[in-house]
């Protein structure tokens, strides 16, 4: 039956990977929820059944009969009083020891009605890689729903031209796109930015639904859009947020398919965050998911003074409130009043559970201990290692002990480089701040202070210091922030060699040395928690660097 208008629903929704039918009652939830809202197609994200990415679980057979079962109880639940569905899910085609399985979409609506898309490119680069998984499909999916020729697409079908132009060579009038895509700095830029130059190619209207929520190391942002046949944004969904945006899809005068939002209590076009907002509130956002689905009580962590602790709490209560946050100080003999004081302020100010532990007996018992061995040995960074294992070893046994678990507070530069104690400060179960670069930490700590001052401001100011020996400033170990995250960046982010980096104005054995350290420290890396990516390139899904290697910087 025709009709002037098909009303379709963008599900931005927060999945759980692996929880196939928990997700699918979610989807059931918001189908009914929606039949009162005059939705005809409730959309929603890549792989919305078995949550995304879901990695190796793929292979394991009870996952394929729960998504199975699952299809085929949402299919049988479709009638003419509920919207139909377009659900992401992967399809398992063959025998049960070898099957063939595909990155699908299938649309589930009354009287029959019923489509299957099979994603067509597979991305392998990055944090993805689906050729591991997937097969790719080989045909265009086009539906009529009232009147109204829709195409089927699956994320990176958008990044080239030909899934869009088979879909449009088999009638679609408008593209509806299930995406999982991750976040990243100025990701949103570039997704609409793919969208308008794929609109530009085939001249049609597109809907695009993103996954939102955290998943281990990603952060699904939502900003779930739609854009008319010319690339102009019809509507931006809220980030870091489930919703639910509905679209009319109408013709007009011409008789031609365009795009109308549908008023509801926020603005149709979200307005697009700043590089330090979104950031802030993909960590905000990646803490308090990691932490829920895994059903911790809280979490404890170790705050020094320094302005990554101080970040990392700040995260912690606006990701879970101040009730669910414990700090804990644990000043030696090099620990200044100024750190002890602002720590203490900076709870205080955010209304956590504060403790200050001395290690300065264990770290004098360690000492004692190890004389015999160390006679005649000078001191060295031996000593600052013992001091930061005491710390971990106290905050792993209050985490143990109350079940909270533990954050890291290590940044991405001092990650790079090694500036960090293995089974000291890298212990921790999660660690937000991983892929942040220390100027990026200033920049974050700024940024929250100006929705409210939560970090005293001597903590972003002070230089900064490990305060394991006297008068130690990070300087004397490292060049200035400012120096080495640019040179981290040109080679973590953009492979350049020593010689391209050093063109751009640095000292080459600045930069040698710098390498050098990102080199021999790897074995570090392998052994830290898991951390919310956020540049273009972190340490874990997409860095694979070899421990041992004989490469020759160049």
């Amino acid at each position: 039956m025709n009709s002037d208008r098909l009303r379709v629903g963008l599900a931005q929704l927060n999945l759980l990977v692996g929880d196939v039918q928990g997700n699918a009652a979610r989807l059931r939830d918001v189908v009914h929820e929606a039949a009162g809202q005059g939705i005809d197609l409730v959309a929603f994200p890549e792989l919305a059944l078995c949550g995304c990415p879901p990695e190796d679980l793929l292979f394991h057979r009870g996952l394929r009969t729960q998504v199975d079962k699952s299809l085929a109880l949402l299919a049988a639940e479709a009638s003419d009083a509920l919207p139909a569905m377009l659900v992401g899910y992967p399809e398992y085609q063959g025998d049960a020891g070898a099957p063939v399985i595909y990155n699908a979409a299938r649309l589930l609506g009354p009287q029959g009605l019923e489509a299957n898309y099979r994603k067509m490119l597979l991305p392998n680069y990055r944090v993805f890689d689906e050729k591991r998984y997937f097969t790719p499909g080989t045909a265009a999916c086009v539906v009529t729903l009232k009147g109204f020729r829709v195409g089927v697409l699956v994320c990176d079908d958008i990044w080239e031209p030909g899934p869009a132009q088979a879909a449009r060579a088999a009638g679609a009038e408008v593209l509806i796109v299930l995406n999982a895509s991750p976040f990243e700095q100025n990701k949103q830029r570039e997704r609409e930015a793919v969208a308008r130059a794929c609109i530009a190619a085939v001249k049609l209207p597109m809907l695009y639904v993103n996954l939102v929520g955290g998943q281990d190391e990603l952060v699904f942002d939502g900003n779930s859009f739609a854009m008319d046949a010319n690339g102009a944004l019809v509507a931006r969904a809220a980030p870091f947020t489930e919703s639910l945006t509905l679209i009319d899809v109408v013709r007009n005068a011409e008789g031609r398919v365009a795009l109308r939002a549908v008023a509801g209590e926020h603005e149709a076009i979200s307005a697009e965050l700043t590089i330090e907002d979104s950031v802030y509130r993909a960590l905000v956002l990646g803490v308090r998911d990691y932490v829920d689905k895994h059903r911790f009580p809280g979490i404890v962590v170790g705050l020094s003074g320094g302005v990554d602790s101080a970040l990392t709490l700040a995260i912690a209560v606006d990701a879970l409130g101040a009730e669910r946050v414990q700090a804990v100080m644990m000043p030696s003999r090099y620990t200044s009043q100024m750190s002890r004081d602002d720590a203490s302020q900076q709870a205080r100010t955010q209304q956590v559970s504060y403790s200050e532990i001395s290690i300065e007996g264990m770290f004098e018992t360690a000492l004692a201990a190890l004389a015999p061995l160390f006679t005649g040995l000078p001191p060295d960074a031996t000593e600052e290692n013992i001091q930061s294992r005491c710390r971990g070893l106290l905050l792993m046994a209050i985490s143990n002990k109350t079940g909270r678990m533990l954050l890291t507070t290590g940044n991405k530069s001092e990650a790079a480089v090694g500036y960090a104690t293995l089974y000291g400060d890298m212990n921790g179960g999660f660690a937000p701040i991983k892929d942040c670069s220390k100027m990026l930490v200033y920049r974050l700590a700024n940024h929250r202070n100006a929705l409210g001052t939560v970090i005293p401001q001597r903590v972003i100011t002070r230089a900064p210091s490990a305060e394991l020996r006297p008068d130690q400033k990070d300087t004397d170990s490292l060049p200035p922030y400012e120096v080495l995250d640019a040179i981290l960046e040109a080679f973590i982010e953009e492979d350049l060699s020593v010689d391209e980096i050093a063109a751009r104005g640095f000292d080459r054995a600045v930069v040698g040395r710098v390498l050098d350290l990102v080199k021999r420290n790897e074995y570090k890396r392998r052994q830290s928690s898991p951390g919310i990516r956020v540049s273009r390139r972190a340490f874990g899904r997409d860095w694979r660097y070899p421990i041992t290697n004989g490469y020759r910087r160049g």
